[in-house]
């Protein structure tokens, strides 16, 4: 659904030129595959399995997120030309193949498709599987005659595919031409005579007027029973099960193995507080590392209460997103859209009448509360023949909710931040007095439904308090909140507390509701952590505002040992240490890691977390803006070479870093150096950015490495680069792997023939020790050292992101390590909390001896580093950082890297070698 990036595209180019004659069909992506050909055949039918089995294999779907990637810098590239954009028309490939995005593109106009103009994966292909195969890697898009060789050029250049397979007629009709055998050289836009034409149709009676479905729907009521808890079930017990639930426990086997700070724009990820908890409400991206205005994302979804009651969930769903979405600045309730996927069984019986009632329910909820949807998808068959038995899924909907951010700083974290006492906290009830059980993770642990779920009754309450909290938020009145959804009230507070890595104090009163059903019900809601100063008044302006807001407690001390004591009703019910309860929160994540990850590293994982205070960073200059040297620059700065190759992802971020410490960074690709279109000669900075290039499947940047060194052209211009003694250069992630592997950095000065011949590589970059890719936010020690790009930073502990796969250094011998630390060639180093060198997973995400974590040159001018600074060049690209530097810094202290580099230029003519 985003697949096109928000942000990233003009106005001018929302809406599609129609097609008009002489216009040329082109398909941009990958090569055509068997994949997917029995597509809608078998995902359309009743029941999953009781298709013909080569069907059904014929209907998977496979991936190539490398050319994917390849298409879209394509398709960016048109973009970001502004008015001279060639795309007429552009058209995603999904089902149906071809033969559906073909002629929904040239309708109604119509067009000639030639079989022999597509590129084929496997040259078996028959002309019907080229027709309706559903790979999907490519998007079909409408070009005129003059802007052709243009974009193939571009597609040259980032080896991506761009073909041009047809022409539009203008006659009304679709015609497919089967030319396999002898392809017509010449696409014309009528079909030449002689050949054959499987498809030949009129558009207008395939799209306009295909009569209309008819579906019989009935109505299936089920046998709903009252929920029965074990007689004297404490809510200490209760928690013992409702916190190893997975729809309530922790996520973290999900979120540390997906890359969550590429494009450099990513402001709020999943992780929050110094424990990097995985607990965000929302998704908050900026639109430009040059600005603070984004898009905010969160989502909804409550498919267990639809089973009591489809309406309730639908409107419960659409609540659950929108107080996701609060905790982000947004421009206003009004500007919020939403996405629906729905994924039902909706031909079982009852089921379809289900889906229309909660359709209906969703639609009347958004328009009282003043949001639209304005997209979607369905899966409408999800239910799947097990031996003689028909398994269904659920009916459920979610909810995606994204709106404007104009202030991506303004989010507010679920972690606590005011220990001690010093943070109140504040319930603001949504659906007041009731605390209904129906459909919670409470009943579904003692394998109950009940019949009485939480419903969304006032969605102008709902309304009201969007708007207030929104308010606070703008005058940073709210240093923490968190919404109330599956595991109820009690797993919001505790929530909280451990991503806070504290205690609280809560007391709860509800004379008509047992504490089991005010702890555990799952009514909308939120809790506030605001300054204890400001609570009353808080609470007084949600009571105008027509919302219920209660005072019901305090933060307590920090630390795991810290108590979370819960009363209600003046009872006391809970009261327990905070890390003890996180242990139970986190226990089903770490189950579901050791079947993912090396065992003895998610124990020490585990073992950590539960002594963990956070880390420690300290800082030994003074971030600036722009430091005195550079202010005085009057001319353009010096040029760097952002270097990219296939699979390579990190480049615009690195672009970003050094345009802001005063570079002119240029986009140059392997391809433009094996071609001889780009020098290095003009440069004074070469930079291997990160990514996975060639899709890292000969190693760690193997094949990047043997396209520099088996290419002539290219290894002279790296070499001659290397020799000159005014250059620098830097490898971050998978550029650090590559520089290893040229003997660019790891020990002694590389011994190499006179004519840049390959070197034996005294360091290599092995797999994790996790066995598996690692995103990470660690802590990252600078040490003395000759790089140039870290002077005057020695000494600081700062956080950064890692994002890979292999990143643990590998000395050839014990030597070699030992020459590389005596002589001060690793500069950088993965600490613990006391800021010492560790090799503890996952504070040393990777495993490498001693901490390392970069290596440099002897003179200083090369350094490679798996960490990424380019991504933590601005405080809000940080996952945490201590409260006190994000009030007062401008820039974070990594901005330093670049600025150094730029320096250094400006101190050495371009003429000096």
């Amino acid at each position: 659904m985003f697949s096109g990036g928000i942000g990233t595209m003009e106005d001018i180019h929302v809406h599609k030129e129609p097609p008009e004659p002489g216009m040329q069909v082109v398909k941009v992506g990958g090569p055509v595959y068997r994949i997917g050909v029995g597509g809608s055949s078998a995902s359309s039918i009743q029941v999953q399995g009781d298709n013909a089995s080569e069907l059904d294999f014929g209907a998977v779907q496979r991936g190539d997120p490398e050319m994917e990637q390849k298409m879209n810098r394509v398709l960016r590239g048109c973009v970001e030309r502004g008015k001279a954009n060639p795309i007429c028309s552009l058209h995603d490939q999904g089902a149906g193949g071809n033969g559906n995005v073909l002629k929904e593109l040239s309708d109604p106009a119509g067009a000639v498709i030639y079989a022999s103009r597509f590129q084929l994966g496997d040259p078996t292909l028959s002309v019907l599987e080229i027709w309706g195969a559903e790979y999907q890697e490519p998007n079909a898009l409408l070009l005129r005659p003059t802007d052709t060789a243009w974009l193939q050029r571009l597609g040259q250049r980032e080896r991506c595919p761009v073909d041009v397979v047809g022409t539009i007629t203008g006659d009304g009709r679709i015609v497919l031409v089967d030319d396999l055998e002898a392809p017509v050289t010449d696409v014309a836009p009528v079909k030449p005579s002689g050949k054959k034409t499987p498809v030949d149709l009129q558009l207008e009676g395939v799209l306009g007027k295909m009569p209309q479905k008819e579906f019989v729907l009935s109505r299936y009521s089920p046998a709903l029973r009252r929920l029965c808890l074990p007689p004297g079930l404490s809510v200490g017990d209760a928690l013992e099960r409702v916190l190893r639930l997975p729809a309530v426990a922790s996520k973290r086997y999900l979120t540390n193995k997906v890359d969550r700070s590429v494009t450099g724009l990513v402001a709020q990820q999943q992780c929050v507080g110094p424990l990097h908890t995985p607990l965000a409400d929302v998704a908050v991206v900026a639109l430009s590392p040059f600005e603070t205005v984004g898009a905010a994302t969160a989502l909804g979804e409550q498919p267990l209460k639809g089973l009591i009651d489809p309406g309730a969930g639908a409107r419960l769903a659409v609540g659950e997103a929108l107080t996701n979405l609060v905790f982000a600045r947004v421009t206003d309730l009004r500007d919020v859209k939403c996405s629906g996927n729905w994924m039902w069984a909706a031909k079982q019986a009852g089921a379809g009448a289900a889906l229309v009632d909660a359709c209906g329910a969703m639609c009347e909820v958004m328009a009282q509360l003043g949001v639209a949807a304005d997209g979607g998808k369905a899966s409408l068959s999800m239910a799947a023949r097990v031996g003689t038995d028909i398994v269904m899924s659920p009916g459920t909907l979610v909810v995606s909710a994204y709106a404007v951010c104009p202030d991506i700083t303004a989010t507010v974290t679920p972690d606590l931040k005011c220990p001690d006492g010093k943070g109140a906290l504040l319930y603001v009830e949504l659906c007041p007095e009731r605390h209904r059980l129906g459909g919670s993770a409470l009943a579904q642990c003692y394998s109950q439904l009940g019949d009485r779920c939480p419903d969304l009754e006032n969605p102008d309450t709902l309304a009201a308090c969007f708007r207030l909290t929104q308010q606070l938020l703008q005058e940073s009145v709210v240093s923490a909140g968190h919404d109330v959804s599956d595991g109820g009230l009690v797993t919001c507070l505790l929530e909280m507390a451990f991503a806070g890595n504290c205690g609280l104090q809560a007391e709860l009163v509800a004379p008509t509701a047992s504490a089991l059903e005010v702890l555990f019900a799952e009514e909308l809601g939120l809790v506030l952590e605001v300054p204890s100063a400001v609570a009353g008044d808080v609470c007084r302006r949600y009571e105008e505002a027509g919302v219920r807001c209660l005072p019901i407690g305090h933060t307590g001390p920090l630390g795991p040992q810290s108590l979370v004591q819960l009363r209600v009703n003046g009872q006391e019910e809970l009261a327990r240490p905070v890390g003890e309860l996180r242990a139970l929160w986190e226990a089903t994540s770490f189950q579901l890691e050791r079947l993912q990850a090396s065992p003895h590293c998610v124990e020490q994982e585990e073992r950590g977390l539960a002594r963990r205070q956070g880390p420690t960073f300290t800082l030994t200059f003074d971030p600036e803006v722009k430091p005195p040297l550079l202010c005085q620059m009057a001319q353009p700065g010096p040029r760097v070479a952002i270097l990219r190759e296939e699979g390579s992802n990190g480049d615009r971020e690195m672009v970003a870093a050094f345009v802001m410490a005063g570079f002119q960074a240029w986009d140059v690709t392997m391809q433009d150096l094996c071609a001889g279109e780009v020098t290095l000669e003009s440069f004074r900075g070469l930079v291997f950015v990160g990514g996975f290039s060639y899709a890292d499947v000969l190693g760690s940047a193997k094949g990047w490495a043997a396209s520099v060194t088996f290419n002539p052209q290219a290894r002279a211009q790296f070499e001659a680069f290397r020799r000159r003694r005014n250059t620098f250069s830097l490898g971050v992630c998978n550029g650090c792997q590559l520089m290893a592997l040229l003997g660019w950095v790891g020990g002694e000065s590389p011994q190499s023939d006179p004519t840049g011949g390959a070197v034996r590589p005294r360091v290599l970059l092995a797999p994790n020790d996790s066995g598996r890719f690692e995103s990470r936010f660690v802590a990252l020690a600078i040490e003395e050292s000759p790089a140039v790009m870290l002077r005057g930073m020695a000494g600081s502990t700062l956080g950064i992101w890692v994002a890979h796969g292999e990143g643990r250094m590998r000395f050839r011998s014990p030597e070699g390590l030992a020459a590389v630390t005596s002589g001060g060639l690793a500069p950088l180093r993965y600490v613990d909390d006391q800021g010492q060198p560790t090799q503890e997973y996952p504070l040393n995400p990777n495993g490498s001896p001693l901490g390392i974590a970069g290596l440099c040159s002897p003179d200083g001018r090369h350094l490679a580093m798996m960490p990424h600074p380019e991504r933590c060049v601005l405080p809000w690209q940080w996952a945490w950082m201590p409260p006190a530097w994000r009030r007062t810094m401008e820039v974070s202290p990594w901005l330093r890297m670049f600025q150094n580099a730029c320096e250094w230029c400006l101190r050495r003519p371009e003429g000096e070698s």
